[in-house]
């Protein structure tokens, strides 16, 4: 080999090692405390669709794609003449009875002034009676006359409570009817983002057909999976921290709520620093919903981190994990 090229790889191999020792040095991450164990993951969202609970053709479907909706927010409508002529009929129906109502109770008021005179028509022949001025017949019939005018006034009194009974009966089916009306407006059940529109105006749909999907941005975690030495040790409500590949300056707060009570294997997809033919244990880290309110319009989901959990309860974090947030957060 000619010596110029044989300095020249010396050289280059001396300034290789001397990277590889700084970076060694410098480079390389700082070993974590005994207590932290490090795993990662990918931010998931809970979903939450818009979905029919009756049939029928679609109208209109008014979020896009991308698309913040709040809660109640209506998403889309489906057609509803037929139920609304169901409505106009039973209300028809709900007149009609109270106007019933308002005749028996005019009767009950005749049945009442008709009784009060037979009693005191009665009344007035036993007193004629007694003084010999009226005959015994005359007194029978006024008795007669009497329970006859308690026997019209007990039958408009039942004629009340069956007009009442077919009020009640009536504004019930206007109420449901009201509330099947109200289920032809698709509205949003929770906050959060549009992901997909999944019909479009036109559709016949069946009842719970989507409409829409959501993803609720108030509702992130992360699904871990954690050797059975960490899941052991963990406690829930245990303090994590997430490093997010995007955003590596920030250090975002979070706590595990749920460590799985079973092993199981390891998906295929997950990223683990353990070898994957082990026994794992499903543990999710959740963000505080505080949290993502403040950044509802940067949270994304699908977004791979780092995530550091609290295996030892008085585990003191070092420099680098300590909560770093953007200023929006911190108000």
């Amino acid at each position: 080999m000619p010596r110029r090229s044989l300095l020249f790889v010396l050289l280059l191999a001396i300034a290789v090692l001397a990277g590889g020792a700084a970076w060694w040095r410098f480079g390389r991450e700082p070993p974590l405390p005994e207590g932290i164990w490090r795993t990662h993951g990918r931010s998931e969202a809970r979903r939450v669709d818009i979905a029919t609970r009756f049939g029928g053709r679609l109208v209109e479907v008014l979020v896009r794609e991308g698309d913040r909706v709040e809660a109640g927010q209506v998403g889309a409508r489906i057609e509803a003449s037929e139920v609304e002529a169901r409505l106009r009929e039973a209300e028809a129906t709900l007149h009609q009875a109270e106007q019933a109502l308002a005749e028996a109770r005019a009767l009950e008021r005749q049945r009442e002034s008709e009784l009060a005179f037979a009693i005191h028509e009665l009344e007035r022949a036993q007193s004629l009676g007694e003084r010999g001025f009226t005959p015994g017949q005359i007194v029978d019939l006024r008795r007669t006359q009497k329970a006859t005018a308690e026997a019209a006034l007990a039958a408009a009194r039942a004629g009340v409570q069956r007009a009442e009974a077919a009020i009640a009966a009536a504004r019930a089916t206007v109420e449901r009817i009201r509330s099947d009306l109200a289920e032809y407006t698709l509205r949003a059940p929770r906050a959060g983002r549009v992901q997909y529109r999944l019909a479009e105006p036109g559709e016949v749909l069946a009842p719970g057909a989507r409409v829409v999907s959501l993803l609720d941005l108030e509702d992130v975690f992360m699904v871990v999976f954690v050797p059975t030495a960490v899941a052991g040790r963990l406690r829930w409500g245990a303090e994590a921290r997430i490093v997010f590949d995007a955003a590596p300056q920030w250090v975002v707060p979070a706590r595990v709520d749920f460590v799985a009570s079973e092993a199981q294997f390891t998906p295929r997809y997950v990223e683990t620093e353990a070898e994957r033919e082990k026994l794992m244990f499903r543990v999710q880290v959740r963000i505080p919903p505080e949290l993502l309110r403040a950044h509802a319009d940067v949270v994304k989901t699908g977004i791979p981190g780092t995530v550091h959990l609290a295996v030892d309860p008085g585990v003191v974090w070092p420099e680098r994990l300590a909560v770093r947030l953007p200023d929006a957060a911190r108000g």
